[in-house]
Formats: structure tokens, sequence, C-alpha cells
């Protein structure tokens, strides 16, 4: 029996950067001789095994045929007999396809270190093309490393669009897909993994209504970069420069769906986007199974960002329905979270990425405004039921109305 420390552990030590999670491979063991030493079974489809005390993932060396559409569709087989190159092969990239030893020994029989130092992503051999999970994969690690200064190697991206063009993208599941949208939205560059499903031709797949945004124009007054598309890019760049949560950076994916709408008589002009937009979002938000919290801020995001930002121009009626559509009350964070989105979108246009947003501010002082409202001296006035809730209304549409004298002030 031979263990070895594989895939990202081993990647990013190389990188010099920092290791979270250690996956090992077993070469010449059974499944046996793992439970016989303690190791806790828990691969259904092939055997993988936790460690009785570090936890860590250990799997036993196999090889894979693919039978099947999707990422699902393989057969695995796992023996004493496979090699550690022959594990190694059915990796993705070669720069996860470096073992290490136990005395620090690397093996890499597909050059995996090379193109560590040319900073490429280049997958390890056809079998690449079985796999549509890669295809994710691929543009994910290069929204990771883009800021290391790492390209897809042109045959890689060759083997992408001949997988997003075969129609196996659609065999995967929605949990499988969201699991690596998700991890792509929280890299370093999120925009880059965009840019990279679209040069392969995958976006207009997995997100059509995305796609459908590049090449529709701007107001350049409001918008110096113009195409739609690019600008939804700017605004992930900001969410990620500005370390927002995922529901942020989903909500700035698709705030501006609705301008894919509209008919090209009405361009640049985009009237009530936020409205038609609403219909793709909802698709986009089942056709992943996403969760619920960042459904919801997508939504919301969608509907109110242009009231976000025109926020010190809006009467106290409608500040006051805006305030109550995310239920300041019980859910602080929520409106939070819109807030952030909207900075995000209003500095991710060309050459505006530095601005002030007083919106902002603005708009906590208008929430903190509403909440001052108490109800229990409502209820000492004999409010109840119905009546309360009219009368907390128009105590807050008062508190706003306030707020808005005094701030103009």
């Amino acid at each position: 029996m031979q263990i070895y420390k594989v895939g990202g552990a081993v990647r990013d030590r190389l990188l010099g950067k920092n290791v979270a999670d250690t996956d090992w491979v077993v070469v010449g063991a059974t499944t046996d001789e793992m439970l016989n030493q303690g190791f806790r079974p828990v691969g259904a489809d092939f055997p993988v095994f936790l460690h009785p005390k570090t936890g860590e993932e250990y799997a036993l060396a196999r090889t894979e045929r693919k039978s099947g559409r999707g990422y699902g569709g393989f057969t695995f087989h796992a023996s004493p007999e496979v090699t550690l190159e022959e594990d190694l092969i059915r990796r993705d990239l070669t720069i996860n396809a470096i073992a290490e030893d136990d005395h620090g020994q690397l093996t890499d029989p597909y050059h995996g270190q090379k193109d560590l130092e040319a900073r490429i992503l280049r997958h390890i051999s056809p079998a690449f093309a079985e796999d549509p999970l890669r295809v994710l994969r691929v543009a994910r690690f290069a929204a990771r490393y883009a800021p290391d200064g790492f390209s897809i190697a042109p045959e890689t991206l060759a083997l992408m669009q001949q997988l997003s063009e075969s129609g196996e993208l659609e065999a995967l599941t929605p949990e499988r897909s969201w699991k690596e949208i998700s991890r792509a939205l929280m890299e370093n560059q999120p925009q880059v993994f965009i840019q990279v499903l679209r040069a392969c031709g995958a976006l207009k797949v997995l997100f059509p209504e995305v796609d459908a945004l590049f090449g529709v124009p701007q107001p350049e007054a409001h918008h110096p970069e113009i195409d739609t598309g690019e600008h939804v890019l700017s605004v992930l760049q900001q969410a990620a420069i500005h370390q927002q949560p995922l529901s942020v950076r989903w909500a700035c994916l698709l705030h501006d769906l609705g301008k894919g709408l509209t008919p090209e008589s009405e361009w640049p002009r985009h009237i009530a986007h936020e409205h038609t937009g609403l219909k793709l979002i909802k698709a986009v938000n089942a056709r992943y199974k996403v969760p619920r919290e960042c459904q919801e801020l997508a939504m919301l995001v969608g509907q109110y960002h242009t009231h976000g930002h025109r926020a010190l121009e809006l009467k106290a009626a409608t500040l006051l329905e805006l305030l109550q559509s995310f239920d300041i009350y019980r859910r602080p964070q929520r409106f939070e979270e819109f807030i952030a989105a909207c900075e995000m979108d209003a500095r991710g246009r060309l050459g505006l990425e530095q601005r002030e947003y007083p919106q902002a501010d603005y708009l906590r002082g208008a929430a903190n405004a509403a909440r001052t409202v108490a109800v229990q001296p409502l209820r000492e006035q004999g409010f109840e039921g119905p009546e309360l809730g009219e009368a907390l209304k128009r105590e807050r549409l008062q508190a706003l109305k306030t707020y808005k004298q005094n701030h103009s002030a």
C-alpha cells in the first residue's frame, strides 16, 4: 500500500498558496485493507474513505470509462493493480495531476509543474471531453488563478467548445451545476468565469439570458462602457473587489436580464427592464435550484435597483413601499445586501469604479427612521388588527417625510 497526496493540495503548495483541504490516493490496497485500518467508507460510486483521525478523504486508485451522459455517466474500476499514473490520467488538468509521497517526492507524469510555471490550464487527455462538468470547473479555475496570470490552453478551450456544442451540458444536474457556479462566483475574479463560458460557447447553453446581454447597448451618459454584458462583468468584478457575499454576487449577475428583451428599435433605452427581467431571473433561479436567500435577493434587486439609484429623489410613499418590500423590520440584513448590490451596479461602469454612492447612507437612514416608529404607543391608543397596521403605516410615512425634510435642509 502506497499513499500519495494529490490534486489541489499539491498544486497550491507549489504555487505558494495556503492549502485548505488535502486529498489522498491509495495505490495497491483493497477495500478490506482500508476498513481493517479503521477508515470509514463514504463513496457510493467508488471507494472513498475518511481517515479515522483526521477525517481527510482517501480514495483507492481507480480508472474510469464513459458509460452514459453527464457528470455521473461513468463506470469506475478500483483495484490494487491500478497504478498511480492510471489514476492521475483520469483527472482534468495537468496541474491537478501531480502526486506527492510522504517524503515530498513528486510524481508528475503529465508535466503539471511545467504548466504551473507557464501559468497554463491544460487538459491531460482527450478523455477530458467526456465530462461536461469540466467546462464549469476549468472556467472556475480560470477565475481563481487569473490574478496569477493563468490562461487556458487553446486546445483545452477547443475541447470545452466541443463539449458545449455536444448537448452534454444539459445533462448536468442542477445541484452539481450550482455547486460549481456558486464556487466560481466566490473566486477572486468571478467575471473571468463568465468570460470563459462565453468564449467556449457554454454561456448561451447555461445562461442564455446573460449571454443575450452582450452586444446590447445602454445610454453612454450612464454607462460609458455601453455594452450591457460588459457592464455585468464589471459589476461582478466590483462585487469581488468589495468582498460581497454569494447572494449579492448572484444578484449582480442577474440584475439587468430584462435589457436582453428590449426591442432593438428602443435601444439604447430600456424602459421597465426591471419588470420585464423578473420572469428571466425567476427562470434562472429555478433552473439551478438556487438557495432561497439568493433567489429572493436576485428578484428584489432586479425589481428595485433603479429605485436604489434614485433613492434621494423618491417620494416618502415610494420609499416606504421599497422598505416594506424588503421587510426591513424582520430582515435588516437583506436590505443591507440590496444596498450593496446597488452600489456594485453603480461602480461597475467604465471610469466610475471609484465614484461615491451617497444613496447607500441615505437608504440606511430611511430604514432607521421607519424602524424608530414604535408599536406599543399605537396599541395604547386602542389600535388593533388591520387598524394597527394602517396606523403604523401612517406613522412610518410621516417619519420618512420628516427624514426627507431634514436631509434636504
